[in-house]
């Protein structure tokens, strides 16, 4: 069995260095989470855009009070904060249509919270063990509450994508993809490889422990699925053919008369979309975003191919034929860089297809990681051996046929929140996200070798 490489910036730090890195990947999220809310005004903060999204001042308590349980109070051992409101913030008690009508904590009040609770939890950093426990070894409840806020981050982008209103989301245009052309698809020999990671200290539960999966040779799609090509799928009336959609797929479609990606909508010159409050053509190069499982695997389906299984997708994005490893990333073991993957809401959009030929994989396969979430065919479920840790509601309620798995990240994500082994489930009803996909297929006869 192949070993999962241990060439980890955390694992070779320092306590000071690793506390230092650990503060500034909650100061980075931090950032991220102000500019998020100061974006708007107070009205818009406590306004609920949809049914689906929290508030805006929802999510930024919520941040504050995670903080304050796992950090504060867990791990610094320190008197509780507020304790009165741990229940408004407890996520499994409180659907999000129905939280507006909760007595949440207004703007002033909720950044005043989190500033607190964020100068208690620095104050634990500076003088918490960072060895002996499971839940602060190589400062693990660091990077957790990092990535929790991270993964909320990108949720209130998600909400600003349907607030309606004139553009306060403001980034530079991505990079363009280099002029050569890639080809369509990418052979993957089949084979054993290791899946999932037992050493990546901030690795979450449900990417543990890692395991040998044996993956038959299948044939990848180079890039996630563009705009361009989805156009095709629905000028072809491929939404109002049943023969391309799963029975849950095509009742969804009807019942709620879903005719093209969300966001979309056809004018007499061609389709247009609108975009954090910008209205535009939708381009034609870029990996088409906000459609659901269902309408991926139609467009699989249409277009003679499937959805890759989430071992599938793992093995392009990590196995390295010529070493026999699992990296941590499709390009290597380092840690993303603005030449590797769109990350980090540095841009506000997918770049190109192929934009990103350093993030490629040793294959050739582009833009595993970042712009868009892949769907992938797999269910929600725990590797052999899962262990709930910290606690079963980040992963193990989840677990079942009612999810499945996406992987990859998007440009709303952060590279804090993102690496080869990450994993991301959401109902395949699900559109609001910044989900997209790529297709993979069985090979033909001598295509394998």
């Amino acid at each position: 069995m192949s070993t999962i490489p241990e060439q980890n910036p955390l694992l070779e730090l320092s306590p000071q260095d690793l506390r230092a890195h650990a503060a500034a990947a909650l100061t980075r999220a931090r950032e991220r989470s102000v500019a998020l809310t100061d974006a708007v005004d107070d009205e818009d903060l406590v306004r609920q855009h949809s049914k689906l999204m929290s508030p805006l001042v929802w999510d930024l308590a919520h941040i504050g009070s995670q903080e304050e349980l796992w950090l504060v109070r867990d791990v610094g051992g320190r008197e509780p904060l507020r304790p009165d409101i741990d229940d408004l913030y407890d996520a499994f008690q409180h659907p999000r249509a129905d939280r507006p009508a909760l007595p949440l904590l207004g703007p002033a009040e909720a950044r005043a919270y989190v500033k607190e609770v964020r100068e208690k939890a620095f104050d634990v950093l500076e003088t918490a063990p960072l060895e002996g426990r499971r839940l602060t070894e190589s400062a693990f409840a660091f990077g957790m509450i990092t990535q929790h806020e991270q993964q909320h981050d990108e949720t209130m982008l998600a909400t600003h994508q349907l607030r309606k209103g004139e553009p306060v989301l403001h980034a530079p245009e991505p990079p363009r993809a280099p002029a050569r052309k890639l080809p369509a698809e990418v052979l993957v020999p089949g084979g054993r490889f290791t899946m999932g990671t037992t050493a990546e200290p901030w690795a979450l539960d449900n990417e543990r422990p890692a395991h040998e999966v044996d993956v038959p040779a299948f044939v990848l799609d180079t890039t996630p699925v563009t705009c361009g090509a989805y156009v095709e799928f629905l000028e072809s009336g491929g939404y109002h053919d049943r023969r391309f959609w799963s029975e849950p797929g095509w009742a969804y479609r009807q019942e709620h008369d879903i005719t093209a990606p969300r966001f979309w909508h056809r004018e007499p010159d061609g389709w247009w979309r609108t975009r954090f409050g910008v209205r535009e053509r939708v381009p034609e190069n870029e990996p088409v975003v906000h459609v659901s499982y269902y309408e991926a695997d139609a467009y699989a389906r249409w277009a003679g191919k499937r959805l890759p299984t989430e071992a599938e997708w793992e093995k392009a994005a990590r196995h390295d034929s010529a070493s026999g490893r699992s990296r941590r990333f499709p390009w290597g073991d380092e840690e993303p860089t603005a030449e590797h993957a769109n990350l980090g809401q540095r841009h506000l959009r997918p770049a190109e297809a192929g934009a990103y030929p350093a993030g490629a994989s040793p294959l050739g396969v582009h833009q595993l990681i970042g712009d868009v979430w892949e769907w992938t065919s797999t269910d929600f479920h725990g590797y052999p051996g899962f262990a709930a840790f910290p606690y079963r509601e980040y992963s193990e309620v989840f677990f079942g046929p009612e999810y499945k798995v996406l992987r990859g990240g998007s440009f709303g994500t952060d590279a804090a929140a993102i690496r080869g082994t990450f994993r991301n489930w959401d109902y395949p009803i699900r559109r609001q996200i910044f989900s997209g996909f790529r297709c993979a297929r069985d090979p033909r006869p001598g295509e394998a070798g």
